[in-house]
């Protein structure tokens, strides 16, 4: 074992639930199929034409397509379109990262001007690979966030209670919402990306970002040794981040106060930290709650104080929008509902049951 596996913390990776405990145990994702995702991106009109045929609308230098895709996670899609476009990866654009044990349909956009009249030659070839559901033309590059949220349809097998009793847990969800804690997969195994940002130097964060608030993005490495071992060091910074904050929502969720701002939230709903330079932007007993939780864990805190990464702050409620239900034949269980951009159905969902992700199992690798 070497040294900095025994020395790795411990890091609490489950937070409490609404309810205080979970009320079944369900399958998650047996086949991609059961977890089915679309961005809702209410700029480009959808095409549902009966001849089958598509093609491109709008103006602009910028080629937008919804891709439906299997067993292909977003950014490999990304390089592939730039490849077949013949453009800089940079030059594809895309809203959100969407699930690869999935069936995901999503928008990206392609920076081409100057050559909409090849576009439908363009679509061929990436049709070979997905399927294209839709085409517009833009005057501007997609980016993350752009959309107003994502629809899904899951189906969970092998539910592990009384009907009635899930019922109504999904009622209060549909009311209450749940706590909208970043996932587990963000803070890697057992913690392992949070261990690695215990030991980076803050100060790289801000190398190469010129006077900007934030580390650039895309092109332009830092002076830290460039490239992979920057976009590492973000990574693993966000974890500690995202961390802090569900360390914050967990104090709120086990006193019963996080549907409800507190006095000194900055908004007018409640409310969480991402943590930045200066900590946190609430005041009064909000600020000096979040300070004594943050202040617990003194190895990540201390990140904060060399970066010049802005504090925002982060809902602490996640509303699954039009929720609705229906119970399949087989006893699984379908639901629908739209979700906000950087919100997570496995968050959402493990508010009530304790899923277990099929797609991780040896059977589905």
């Amino acid at each position: 074992m070497s040294d900095s596996e025994a020395n790795a913390k411990s890091w609490r990776l489950d937070w409490p639930v609404s309810g205080g405990a979970r009320v079944a145990s369900a399958q998650l994702k047996t086949v991609p199929e059961d977890f089915r995702v679309s961005e809702v991106l209410e700029e480009f009109p959808e095409q549902a034409e009966p001849s089958g045929v598509l093609s491109v609308t709008g103006e602009g230098e910028h080629l937008c397509l919804r891709i439906e895709k299997v067993g292909d996670n977003t950014e490999f899609v990304a390089g592939e379109l730039a490849t077949l476009a013949g453009c800089r990866s940079f030059d594809v654009g895309f809203c959100g990262l969407k699930d690869r044990h999935a069936v995901t349909s999503q928008w990206f956009s392609l920076y081409r001007p100057g050559m909409m009249s090849d576009d439908m030659a363009l679509i061929e070839q990436i049709s070979e690979r997905w399927l294209v559901k839709s085409a517009h033309r833009s005057v501007r590059k997609l980016r993350r966030g752009d959309h107003q949220g994502n629809w899904f349809v899951i189906t969970l097998r092998q539910v592990n209670a009384d009907r009635e009793r899930v019922e109504g847990a999904l009622e209060r969800l549909k009311v209450q919402g749940a706590p909208n804690y970043f996932g587990p997969q963000r803070f890697g195994f057992s913690g392992g990306n949070l261990d690695r940002a215990v030991h980076i130097d803050p100060a790289a964060l801000n190398r190469g970002g010129g006077k900007g608030k934030r580390r650039g993005r895309g092109r332009g490495a830092g002076k830290s040794g460039g490239g992979r071992d920057d976009r590492k060091n973000v990574l693993y910074f966000s974890a500690a981040r995202s961390w802090l904050f569900n360390e914050v929502l967990a104090d709120r969720v086990a006193e019963g106060s996080w549907t409800m701002p507190i006095p000194g939230e900055p908004s007018e709903y409640p409310t969480g930290p991402l943590w930045g330079d200066g900590g946190t932007s609430a005041g009064g007993e909000a600020e000096q709650r979040e300070r004594e939780t943050v202040a617990q864990t003194p190895e990540l805190a201390s990140l904060f104080l060399a970066t010049r990464m802005q504090p925002e702050r982060r809902p602490l409620v996640a509303m699954a929008k039009d929720l609705s239900w229906s119970w399949l034949e087989d006893g699984s269980l379908e639901l629908n509902f739209v979700l906000d951009p950087g919100q997570y159905a496995t968050t959402v969902l493990g508010d009530i049951f304790e899923l277990e992700d099929m797609s991780l199992s040896q059977h589905n690798k």
